[in-house]
């Protein structure tokens, strides 16, 4: 069958689950955008900027499993590059596909817009190589093996892969061979690994797991619980992977996020003669600056290309293979462990005086629905919202290994548009905001109908808490942040909410369970130095390291 390039690629992404495909317009990539909207299966949307279109495809992608952006030549594709190495190094598989020049133009070294100007074509192309799991230049020659090989990695690795399309490359008529389908996984045999970690817990007294994100990115959470309800091990989660485990589970213990861990969880960790480091990466972040007080020597890691036991080092390994041959273990622990202690409700007073972070989120938790997903932005936001007690069905959303603030606004667009029958609450401070702000238009033209709680406390407090309390550098213009819905063009469709108590966040969070058919804006006054105690905390841990 005669298909264009453009139609094959489209193909492709189709059958891997993709239903829509986010970016902007340009001109080397506009005769093969035509492709994407002729279709039926998949729906083009359209961002107001790359950067917005890469944080929209990675929150799409953590929702699905794979999402697509498309971009232009040059100042397309490095706008959106921010966006792309966030995805790499939080393991979330985005397509990026490049429209280019015509390979008559490149092999001319013609000084075309958006170039150099040096006749040169690979520049940009290079620089995706480190943030990339795959790259591809694609031909009508090799598109039928290098778009499969391209997203087959996407796939196995959890990881972005860079597509570049010329366009004439991308109208070019093919004879394709054989329809793309999504492979099955090649299950390797991992029992010598599995055995060594059966003898560590034999003898071990007090095990623990510890989980991370990689758990999100390869979607084993229920492999991981019914391995914890087989051997009744516990386990404490990073807030980089906040979600990886069932929080209702009677074997969860709560966060581990180092010295500033609740005592009974930091002691019981850190004195623990079996961690299993199962898809997790100890992080500054993660552990307040590295303040964990175990040997890290003797953690058990197994990550994703990454088994390390004492002197053992295997990289040919997946934690799919690894979660697989866990369950294949006969061991049943019979040690006593911290239980986590959801947190009871109506723990706050309503009343007239200033909002504070601590109320803020003591309310936030008794607000939160059992299959709400949760976006918490870098800052007073994800360090209050992570220890937020979650139901099994949430899906909580952020980004603490790269730490781009503004990413949660766009995310919100593919978050939601994934899947736009669960509840979306956007927290968010206003330094953030003013970043990626535009996203808000794109939600309103999408007819998207997402909470956003934005934190007005006048600058950077994530800033301030690590260095320049009151430095001028850390504060920011003040805007009228309840008018941009209406400048967007969302006067009549987003309901907004002014709130700086905790009578009137209690009143809002009434108006949007009465409205939950429309978009809510709410903007949450607090002061300019109150955060979450735990912000207070890594801010110390991080100026440390940085001194």
């Amino acid at each position: 069958m005669k298909k264009r390039v453009g139609e094959y690629l489209m193909d492709c992404l189709s059958n891997t689950g993709v239903d829509k495909v986010f970016g902007v317009p340009g001109d080397f990539n506009l005769a093969f955008l035509d492709d994407i909207i002729s279709r039926d299966d998949i729906e083009w949307v359209g961002n107001t900027n790359e950067l917005n279109a890469s944080y929209a495809a990675d929150g799409y992608a953590r929702m699905k499993g794979i999402s697509a952006m498309v971009t232009t030549f040059g100042v397309g594709e490095l706008s959106a590059v921010n966006g792309v190495a966030g995805s790499y190094a939080e393991r979330v598989p985005v397509v990026a596909i490049t429209g280019a020049p015509t390979r008559a133009v490149e092999e001319a070294g013609k000084y075309v817009h958006h170039s150099l100007g040096e006749g040169t074509f690979d520049n940009y192309r290079k620089m995706f190589k480190e943030i990339t799991t795959a790259q591809g230049y694609i031909t009508p020659e090799n598109a039928q093996t290098e778009i499969p090989r391209l997203l087959n990695a996407a796939l196995a690795e959890k990881r972005p892969v860079h597509l570049h399309l010329p366009i004439d490359v991308a109208m070019t008529e093919i004879d394709v061979e054989n329809t793309y389908e999504v492979p099955e996984r090649k299950i390797k045999d991992v029992s010598k690994y599995i055995a060594m970690v059966k003898d560590k817990l034999e003898s071990a007294s007090q095990p623990v797991i510890i989980a991370g994100h990689e758990i999100n990115s390869f979607k084993l959470h229920e492999q991981l619980e019914d391995f914890v309800n087989k051997t009744h091990i516990p386990v404490a989660q990073l807030s980089l992977g906040k979600g990886a485990f069932n929080e209702e589970n009677p074997y969860y213990m709560g966060i581990y996020d180092g010295s500033i861990a609740e005592e009974n969880i930091r002691d019981y960790v850190d004195h623990s003669d079996a961690i299993l480091n199962i898809g997790a990466k100890l992080t500054d972040s993660a552990t307040a600056g590295f303040s964990f007080e175990f040997d890290i020597d003797d953690v058990v890691m197994l990550n994703q290309h990454n088994f390390k036991m004492n002197e053992t080092v295997a990289e040919d390994v997946t934690l799919p293979d690894l979660m697989d041959g866990l369950m294949e273990m006969d061991y049943v622990n019979e040690a006593d462990y911290p239980k986590f202690k959801r947190p009871e409700p109506g723990q706050y007073e309503l009343n007239g005086d200033v909002l504070t972070q601590e109320t803020y989120f003591k309310m936030m938790q008794d607000f939160l629905a059992p299959s709400d997903v949760i976006l918490a932005e870098q800052g007073t936001s994800f360090f209050g919202a992570y220890d937020l007690a979650l139901y099994k069905d949430n899906k909580f959303v952020g980004q603490p290994l790269w730490g781009s603030i503004g990413y949660t606004l766009p995310a919100t667009i593919g978050t939601q548009i994934a899947d736009p029958n669960r509840r979306n609450l956007l927290l968010i401070g206003d330094g953030s905001l003013q970043l990626t702000v535009q996203g808000i238009s794109t939600m309103i033209r999408q007819g998207l109908k997402p909470v956003m709680f934005v934190i007005n406390n006048d600058g950077y407090t994530v800033e301030r808490k690590i260095h320049g309390e009151n430095a001028s550098y850390n504060d920011i213009f003040m805007w009228d942040y309840k008018a941009l819905p209406a400048v967007f063009g969302g006067e009549d469709v987003v309901k907004i909410h002014d709130v700086s108590t905790s009578e009137e966040l209690d009143q809002a969070f009434e108006a949007i369970k009465a409205y939950p058919d429309m978009m809510h804006f709410v903007e949450v006054k607090m002061a300019m130095h109150d955060a979450p105690h735990k912000l207070d905390a890594i801010g110390k841990a991080f100026a440390k390291q940085n001194s």
